[in-house]
Protein backbone atom coordinates (compact mmCIF):
# COMPACT_ATOMS: atom_id res chain seq x y z
CA UNK A 1 0.00 0.00 0.00
CA UNK A 2 1.24 3.58 -0.41
CA UNK A 3 2.58 5.40 2.71
CA UNK A 4 0.64 7.77 2.08
CA UNK A 5 -2.76 6.99 0.53
CA UNK A 6 -3.48 3.96 3.32
CA UNK A 7 -3.63 6.78 6.23
CA UNK A 8 -7.23 7.56 7.18
CA UNK A 9 -8.49 11.42 6.62
CA UNK A 10 -9.42 12.80 10.69
CA UNK A 11 -12.39 14.47 9.55
CA UNK A 12 -13.02 17.34 12.17
CA UNK A 13 -16.31 18.24 13.49
CA UNK A 14 -18.40 21.01 11.47
CA UNK A 15 -17.23 19.03 7.79
CA UNK A 16 -19.62 17.19 5.94
CA UNK A 17 -18.47 14.51 3.09
CA UNK A 18 -20.42 13.25 0.37
CA UNK A 19 -19.11 10.46 -1.48
CA UNK A 20 -21.25 10.01 -5.10
CA UNK A 21 -19.31 7.18 -7.22
CA UNK A 22 -15.52 8.87 -7.83
CA UNK A 23 -16.95 12.21 -6.70
CA UNK A 24 -16.26 13.56 -3.27
CA UNK A 25 -17.92 16.52 -1.78
CA UNK A 26 -16.52 18.40 1.45
CA UNK A 27 -18.32 20.93 2.89
CA UNK A 28 -17.53 22.86 6.23
CA UNK A 29 -17.22 26.54 7.48
CA UNK A 30 -15.15 28.25 4.89
CA UNK A 31 -17.11 26.79 1.75
CA UNK A 32 -17.68 23.63 -0.40
CA UNK A 33 -15.08 21.90 -2.13
CA UNK A 34 -15.67 18.96 -5.10
CA UNK A 35 -12.84 16.11 -6.19
CA UNK A 36 -13.05 13.76 -8.80
CA UNK A 37 -11.23 10.89 -7.98
CA UNK A 38 -8.80 9.19 -10.80
CA UNK A 39 -9.86 5.74 -12.04
CA UNK A 40 -9.42 2.53 -9.63
CA UNK A 41 -9.18 4.80 -6.60
CA UNK A 42 -12.19 4.59 -4.31
CA UNK A 43 -13.22 6.76 -1.10
CA UNK A 44 -15.37 5.68 1.82
CA UNK A 45 -16.35 7.29 5.20
CA UNK A 46 -15.74 5.03 8.10
CA UNK A 47 -17.61 7.89 11.02
CA UNK A 48 -15.41 10.35 12.14
CA UNK A 49 -12.56 9.34 9.36
CA UNK A 50 -12.34 9.04 5.35
CA UNK A 51 -10.64 5.97 3.90
CA UNK A 52 -9.45 5.90 0.33
CA UNK A 53 -8.56 2.53 -1.35
CA UNK A 54 -7.12 1.33 -4.64
CA UNK A 55 -7.99 -1.03 -7.22
CA UNK A 56 -4.79 -2.70 -8.75
CA UNK A 57 -1.75 -2.47 -7.35
CA UNK A 58 0.20 -1.35 -10.32
CA UNK A 59 2.40 2.10 -9.88
CA UNK A 60 0.43 4.04 -11.45
CA UNK A 61 -2.73 3.49 -9.02
CA UNK A 62 -0.26 3.23 -5.62
CA UNK A 63 0.59 7.11 -7.44
CA UNK A 64 -2.66 8.14 -8.24
CA UNK A 65 -3.64 6.97 -4.68
CA UNK A 66 -1.50 8.95 -2.25
CA UNK A 67 -2.67 11.98 -4.31
CA UNK A 68 -6.14 11.53 -4.17
CA UNK A 69 -5.59 10.90 -0.27
CA UNK A 70 -3.45 13.78 -0.12
CA UNK A 71 -5.90 15.75 -2.09
CA UNK A 72 -9.07 15.16 -0.57
CA UNK A 73 -6.87 15.97 3.07
CA UNK A 74 -5.93 19.55 1.56
CA UNK A 75 -9.69 19.61 0.76
CA UNK A 76 -10.68 18.71 4.51
CA UNK A 77 -8.47 21.15 6.16
CA UNK A 78 -8.96 24.09 3.73
CA UNK A 79 -12.96 23.97 4.75
CA UNK A 80 -12.51 23.74 8.19
CA UNK A 81 -9.10 26.04 8.87
CA UNK A 82 -8.22 27.53 5.22
CA UNK A 83 -5.22 28.30 3.83
CA UNK A 84 -3.02 31.77 4.17
CA UNK A 85 -0.26 33.10 2.10
CA UNK A 86 1.56 35.67 2.96
CA UNK A 87 3.37 38.18 0.36
CA UNK A 88 6.05 40.81 1.27
CA UNK A 89 7.19 43.85 -1.31
CA UNK A 90 10.50 44.61 -0.45
CA UNK A 91 11.41 48.06 -2.73
CA UNK A 92 11.59 51.67 -3.32
CA UNK A 93 8.77 52.86 -3.53
CA UNK A 94 7.16 49.68 -4.70
CA UNK A 95 3.60 49.04 -3.38
CA UNK A 96 0.36 47.07 -3.28
CA UNK A 97 -3.01 48.26 -2.63
CA UNK A 98 -6.16 46.05 -2.94
CA UNK A 99 -9.59 46.88 -3.96
CA UNK A 100 -12.48 44.51 -4.03
CA UNK A 101 -11.51 41.47 -5.28
CA UNK A 102 -8.37 43.43 -7.46
CA UNK A 103 -4.68 43.58 -6.45
CA UNK A 104 -2.68 46.68 -8.44
CA UNK A 105 0.72 46.16 -7.66
CA UNK A 106 3.72 49.55 -8.35
CA UNK A 107 6.77 47.51 -9.43
CA UNK A 108 9.11 50.12 -11.12
CA UNK A 109 7.55 49.50 -14.23
CA UNK A 110 5.78 52.40 -16.39
CA UNK A 111 2.60 50.81 -15.92
CA UNK A 112 0.87 49.06 -12.51
CA UNK A 113 0.51 45.51 -12.86
CA UNK A 114 -3.33 44.13 -12.26
CA UNK A 115 -4.41 40.88 -11.11
CA UNK A 116 -8.16 39.71 -10.60
CA UNK A 117 -8.19 37.40 -7.49
CA UNK A 118 -10.29 34.31 -8.25
CA UNK A 119 -13.50 33.33 -7.10
CA UNK A 120 -13.07 31.73 -3.68
CA UNK A 121 -9.84 33.59 -3.25
CA UNK A 122 -9.83 37.09 -0.59
CA UNK A 123 -7.03 39.41 -1.16
CA UNK A 124 -6.12 41.94 2.10
CA UNK A 125 -3.36 44.20 2.29
CA UNK A 126 -2.95 45.82 5.73
CA UNK A 127 -0.33 47.86 5.01
CA UNK A 128 1.83 48.71 1.09
CA UNK A 129 4.18 46.29 1.95
CA UNK A 130 2.12 43.15 3.24
CA UNK A 131 -0.39 40.90 0.57
CA UNK A 132 -2.11 38.42 2.42
CA UNK A 133 -4.13 36.03 0.17
CA UNK A 134 -6.85 33.65 2.02
CA UNK A 135 -9.13 30.70 0.76
CA UNK A 136 -10.40 27.10 1.02
CA UNK A 137 -8.70 25.78 -2.07
CA UNK A 138 -5.08 25.04 -1.31
CA UNK A 139 -4.04 25.22 -5.02
CA UNK A 140 -5.96 28.66 -6.31
CA UNK A 141 -3.98 30.28 -3.04
CA UNK A 142 -1.17 29.31 -4.06
CA UNK A 143 -1.12 30.14 -7.72
CA UNK A 144 -2.69 33.21 -7.16
CA UNK A 145 0.30 33.85 -4.71
CA UNK A 146 3.04 32.44 -7.11
CA UNK A 147 1.59 34.52 -9.96
CA UNK A 148 1.54 38.04 -7.92
CA UNK A 149 5.16 36.91 -6.99
CA UNK A 150 6.17 36.34 -10.44
CA UNK A 151 5.09 39.64 -11.59
CA UNK A 152 8.64 40.66 -9.70
CA UNK A 153 10.54 37.64 -8.54
CA UNK A 154 13.07 38.99 -5.78
CA UNK A 155 16.81 39.81 -7.64
CA UNK A 156 19.88 38.61 -5.62
CA UNK A 157 22.10 41.88 -5.57
CA UNK A 158 19.46 44.03 -3.65
CA UNK A 159 16.80 41.88 -2.76
CA UNK A 160 13.99 44.38 -4.21
CA UNK A 161 10.96 42.20 -5.68
CA UNK A 162 7.96 40.37 -4.19
CA UNK A 163 8.63 37.35 -1.81
CA UNK A 164 7.04 35.06 0.54
CA UNK A 165 6.46 35.73 3.93
CA UNK A 166 9.99 33.95 5.96
CA UNK A 167 11.39 33.31 2.35
CA UNK A 168 15.67 33.46 1.80
CA UNK A 169 16.90 35.35 -0.82
CA UNK A 170 20.80 34.46 -1.11
CA UNK A 171 22.19 37.99 -1.83
CA UNK A 172 25.37 38.00 -4.34
CA UNK A 173 28.20 40.50 -3.56
CA UNK A 174 28.24 42.12 -7.40
CA UNK A 175 30.96 43.70 -8.61
CA UNK A 176 33.92 45.42 -7.32
CA UNK A 177 36.04 48.12 -8.63
CA UNK A 178 39.71 47.67 -7.40
CA UNK A 179 41.22 50.40 -9.59
CA UNK A 180 44.35 50.43 -12.10
CA UNK A 181 47.60 49.61 -11.37
CA UNK A 182 50.33 52.41 -12.35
Amino acid sequence: MSRVGKQPIEVPAGVEIAVAGRKVTVKGKLGTLEQELPAGIEAKQDGAKLVVTRQKDDPQSRALHGLARALLRNHVRGVSQGYVKELEVHGVSYQAAVNGQRVTLKLGYANEIRFEAPQGVKVECPNPTLIVVRGADRQKVGQFAAEMRAARPPEPYKGKGIRFKGEHVERKQGKSFVGTEQ
